[in-house]
Parts: structure tokens; sequence; C-alpha cells
């Protein structure tokens, strides 16, 4: 695979910092996909983790920080959009940064596509009903989550050892437990009634680590997933196609 170009290229949920952070996966797939406009859809740095001092920070996770910044300065128009895990940016809200106007801190955004559809941006945790309930069971989730992805890894090694290909969990539970599926299809509905109410003709989030795309209602549902199993990234193209990208390995060049 070459080098490609977007008009907009949307991902979430790398927790840069963590243990399960995909960083070299993010890296490869940042230095050969580039676009007009990229949004980081929240999560893109694991406060939690630094400040539960379990943080994994590793010259990846720094590679893709310096992706971010070198594709603001050559032109890409850089927003930042908060999540529950790294709301401690929130605070630099609208502060000026010295690459100029080509990188903003924001809660939510709007895109309006080459198609002329307008889109609403957010993390997607203020439309979750357990984050309204208390902020320790997002915590509580958190390290449940982490010790998903732990026994995940160990399963996938006794399965590549055994010629099997990669088997989520995680992935798995969503689509198979009830009160998983009823959760995810509340939080669906919920960002489907916002658009409804607001004017908008979609929404693109990331927040549950599920990519997707479909029509709900007559209202675009777009979530870009994550870069911890499913590494994706969601991308709009100059003929207006939304689609997503899954970056499953490193791809090598003569300059790599």
């Amino acid at each position: 695979m070459g080098h490609m170009k977007y008009r907009t290229i949307c991902i979430s949920d790398t927790h840069l910092g963590s243990k399960g952070a995909q960083a070299e996966l993010l890296n490869n797939f940042l230095k050969h996909n580039e676009s007009e406009y990229l949004y980081l859809v929240g999560d893109i740095i694991d406060g939690w983790k630094i400040q539960q001092h379990k943080w994994k920070w590793r010259q990846s996770h720094s590679n893709c920080i310096r992706r971010f910044l070198g594709a603001a300065k050559r032109g890409t128009r850089v927003t930042y959009i908060t999540g529950n895990h790294d709301e401690f940016l929130r605070p630099f809200i609208k502060q000026s940064f010295p690459l100029g106007s080509n990188i903003s801190i924001v809660n939510q955004a709007e895109h309006t596509g080459i198609n002329g559809r307008r889109y609403f941006l957010t993390h997607g945790d203020i439309f979750d009903g357990i984050g309204r309930i208390g902020r320790w069971i997002y915590f509580l989730g958190d390290r449940a989550y982490d010790v998903l992805i732990t026994i995940n890894k160990f399963f996938n090694w006794t399965r590549m050892k055994l010629g099997f290909g990669y088997w989520s969990m995680s992935k798995w539970l969503k689509h198979n437990v009830k009160k998983a599926v009823t959760f995810v299809c509340e939080f669906e509905q919920a960002m489907v009634a916002f658009c409804k109410r607001k004017g908008y003709n979609g929404i693109i989030c990331g927040h549950i680590h599920t990519p997707e795309i479909k029509v709900i209602d007559g209202i675009e549902y777009m979530n870009d997933g994550d870069w911890v199993e499913s590494c994706s990234a969601l991308v709009e193209t100059f003929e207006g196609e939304w689609k997503i990208i899954y970056w499953e390995k490193i791809i090598e060049t003569d300059s790599d």
C-alpha cells in the first residue's frame, strides 16, 4: 500500500500512555495516510493511567504525537476533541499553540462533509449513561477492561501458536452479552436523538471501541473504533465516501 491522502481522517481511543496502546501501528498508519482535516476524537492520551501511576510511555507513543504535530505543520487542520480519559486537557481549550491556528482543543466539533452534510463530532462519553451515574464506575470499568485485554493477549498468543488468527474477546462480549448489546444500542439512540434535535445529518464518535458505519432513523452514525484492539480509522474520501480502514500490520517502505 502506497501513500494515501483523504479529505478527512478521524481516530480516537489511542490511549497513548497505556500498555494496551498499539502505538507502532498507529505511527505507521499516520506515516502512510494524510488528510486535510484530522480529528482526534478523544482518549488520545490516557490521563487516567498517568493519574494512577500505571502509565507506560514508550518512544512509539512520542512518535505518534510528533506525527500529529508534523501534520499540522504541513497544513492539516488538526482538531483534538477531549474525552473522559484525556479530560485533563480541557483547561487548554481555546488556548493558542506555537504552530498557529492549525491545532485546536475542543469539547466537540462540527464538520461539513464534501457532500454538504453536517456532522457532529464528540468522543461520546457525554451520551454514556454510566458517566452520568458516577465517575468511579468509569474507573472500575477501565480496570476490568485492562484485565480483559491482558487475558485476551495471552489467549491470542496461544491461538497463534496453534495456527489460528486473532480473536477479540471484548468484541465478542459486546455483540453477545445482553447488557452490553443494550448499552451500545442506548448509546447510539441517544446520539441519534441529539442529532435530530440539533439538525445534524450525522454523528462521528469513539468511546465504545466499536468501529461502525450505519444509518439509524435517517441519521448517519459513524464510530471510528480504537487503537487498542480494532486499530481502525474513519476516513472521508474526496468523492464524499466515508469508510473504515483497519490497519492490521506494519507497512514497510523503502524509506523505513
